[in-house]
């Protein structure tokens, strides 16, 4: 979040208890550890924001009755929708080629973990983490550029 645009729609609190919302949904989850409810808490975040873009591309293309659901409350601005659709879509192609590095890009860009978090969760070094994080942003960048 720290990221986006000053004046964007999405408020991080929103963003957070919506997320929080779902994890407390799930109701005979076993959490692990600290490390899985991270992973968790990242994918979960990953996927709220894609439905919110999701839900807004729809809206734009004269999407159907006009209702208000949580999501859409918390929607993106429209003109990050497409990024964010982009990035979910490059991300699904990176994670075929390399899973751990599409995870790190969940947990770094999705979940806002550190380094030292991140090499937490999937049980890495902080080095192995860097380079990952490195590669795959290098690997996202060429793929959503041939998107443009």
């Amino acid at each position: 979040m720290g990221r986006e645009r000053p004046g964007h729609a999405l408020q991080t609190t929103a963003l957070v208890n919506e997320a929080y919302l779902r994890l407390v949904d799930i109701r005979r989850m076993q959490w692990q550890d600290r490390a899985h409810f991270l992973a968790m808490a990242s994918r979960i975040m990953r996927r709220i924001l894609v439905e919110t873009a999701r839900a807004r591309r729809k809206q734009k293309r004269g999407g159907g009755v006009e209702y208000v659901t949580l999501d859409e409350a918390i929607a993106v601005a429209p003109d990050r929708s497409p990024d964010l659709l982009a990035l979910n879509e490059a991300l699904h192609a990176l994670a075929v080629v390399s899973p751990r590095k599409s995870q790190v890009v969940e947990l770094r860009f999705f979940g806002g973990l550190t380094i030292e978090e991140t090499a937490e969760v999937l049980d890495v070094s902080g080095d192995t983490v860097r380079r990952d994080w490195r590669l795959a942003k290098a690997w996202l960048f060429r793929e959503l550029k041939k998107s443009l």
